[in-house]
């Protein structure tokens, strides 16, 4: 039976490692500087993006500290941080048990504290007797062997609880992150972990340089085992070096990004569309990483176009001046159903221009919660036929046919249409 393949958040690195897989334990060597924190975010991001539980234990990290690491993310339902930081390394200190005090039950947080953490045979029951309440794939971080070994007095112990854990965690499906200091372990260590891990990723900083090396890559064929790799951390993104490129007349990040904003759709929403993480989308238009082919089919389907629109350059065009009405493409409504309003784009999503034109048709008796794109800047309308109703702050304005809208920054809060017929809009929004 083939193993389920997993990413770990950042395409380039799957592709280096030929790709993580369910039952995985992932050793991360680490030095000081390398960023390995930023490679554990990704990996959570992806995890709780496609709704897979995600334990992370924590050993060196008080709970406020880590909830102040991963953001946003610490809210998640599927996360839950298993703290062995306050009654271990803490030393149950009145200052980290303060974090449990405060609003109590009424946390938006999931966190469990290890009543003995000095014991691993305890920690291990705790790590299990929690898995026990998750289903599907659950994803660990281990942070860190480094901790397990302060606490626990040495290496021996520590051995003896990862030769123990990593191979249940394999049975039981899981895929787990282990942090490790380098320099703070003997080589017979580091050697006999090495054994049972399925991979080992040593970060490393040479000459101010960040480094990534793949130690072990068990059972997939990896072409770039023991190839020093340099990367840079920026805004959160671990880019690689070999995905730096020159860039060329042709963009095609710069295009899908282009449309993207013509379409007034974040990345998010992008990435929502298409099936892929808000991270893949950033990196696509970074010319990090080129979509594959099916990638970029749903990017297109997702923004309404054809894949050819990405590769035209209307600029070249000369006298092209009228656009078919059959050529329109459907324009996305933010939160309307499709039976209570539809839209079509005047002009090509391509085109460079401050100006966004469309055609917008409200079905009779319909009421349109919000506004139709989460837009700022100037907008413009002009309503052909029907009659509507928009709310602005609770106050209630009469459109009728012939009239113009002009919204300087307030958006709509509600639009209805209190005619017997489908209200006719021409909308224009002007770039800032």
């Amino acid at each position: 039976m083939k193993k389920k393949r997993v990413s770990s958040g950042i395409p380039e690195l799957d592709r280096l490692l030929g790709d993580l897989f369910i039952g995985d334990n992932v050793l991360w060597y680490e030095d000081t500087g390398s960023f390995s924190a930023v490679f554990c975010l990704h990996f959570i991001r992806e995890s709780l993006a496609r709704k897979k539980p995600l334990i992370y234990v924590t050993f060196d990290r008080s709970p406020k500290n880590v909830v102040s690491f991963l953001g946003p993310l610490a809210e998640s339902q599927n996360l839950t941080i298993l703290d062995c930081f306050t009654n271990g390394k803490g030393d149950r200190s009145e200052v980290f048990n303060k974090f449990y005090e405060k609003d109590g039950a009424l946390w938006p947080y999931q966190v469990i504290k290890v009543n003995d953490p000095t014991n691993p045979n305890y920690v291990g029951e705790a790590i299990y007797g929690l898995h026990s309440n998750l289903s599907g794939d659950v994803h660990f971080i281990l942070d860190s062997l480094t901790g397990m070994q302060a606490l626990w007095g040495g290496e021996e112990q520590v051995l003896q609880f990862y030769a123990k854990t990593c191979p249940r965690l394999y049975e039981l499906e899981t895929i787990a992150y282990w942090l490790i200091e380098k320099g703070a372990h003997s080589n017979r260590l580091k050697a006999n972990i090495n054994k049972i891990a399925q991979v080992a990723i040593d970060l490393s900083v040479r000459r101010g340089k960040s480094t990534l090396k793949i130690v072990k890559a068990e059972k997939r064929n990896s072409k770039f085992l023991n190839e020093q790799h340099e990367y840079l951390c920026e805004e959160s993104d671990i880019i690689f070096e070999g995905q730096r490129q020159v860039k060329g007349k042709f963009d095609l990040g710069a295009k899908i990004k282009s449309i993207r904003l013509m379409r007034g759709l974040s990345q998010k929403h992008l990435a929502d569309l298409t099936g892929v993480t808000p991270s893949t989308i950033s990196q696509v238009e970074k010319n990090l990483i080129y979509p594959s082919l099916p990638a970029l089919f749903r990017i297109a389907e997702s923004l309404t176009i054809e894949v050819a629109t990405f590769f035209k350059d209307h600029g070249l065009e000369k006298n092209l001046f009228v656009y078919a009405a059959e050529q329109r493409s459907t324009a996305i409504l933010d939160n309307f159903a499709k039976e209570d309003a539809e839209a079509l784009w005047l002009l090509p999503p391509d085109l460079e221009s401050r100006i966004g034109a469309v055609i917008i048709r409200i079905r009779p008796g319909k009421k349109l919660a919000g506004h139709f794109f989460a837009h700022k800047g100037e907008e413009l309308g002009y309503l052909i036929a029907g009659r509507l109703e928009m709310i602005i702050d609770n106050h209630t304005y009469q459109v009728n046919p012939g009239d113009t809208v002009f919204l300087p920054k307030d958006i709509p809060g509600q639009w209805r249409n209190t005619s017997e017929a489908v209200a006719e809009l021409l909308w224009f929004k002007v770039k800032g």
